[in-house]
């Protein structure tokens, strides 16, 4: 299993009709809408790298209103809730 972390660009005023294709996506495990250089952070989990890769590239990256994404490859995670 691959995570990462994609950081989202979208047109202005994009950030809600993207937001609400992404929580359709199965791959998509988390979601947020935020303020600063990016509109949107989502957890996405894959397979395998071919498959967050592709899922990116052809599904994410295509979304109407998506100007720009950044993935982040999570190496290693730990639960911080107590």
């Amino acid at each position: 299993m691959v995570s990462a972390i994609i950081l989202i660009n979208t047109d202005a005023g994009g950030e809600e009709e993207v937001f609400e294709k992404l929580k359709n996506y199965n791959e998509v495990t988390e979601a947020y809408i935020v303020y600063g250089v990016y509109d949107i952070v989502a957890k996405v989990e894959a397979s395998d790298m071919d498959y967050l890769r592709n899922f990116v590239s052809s599904t994410i990256r295509k979304l109407p209103k998506v100007r720009s994404t950044l993935t982040m490859i999570i190496m290693e995670g730990k639960s911080v809730k107590k």
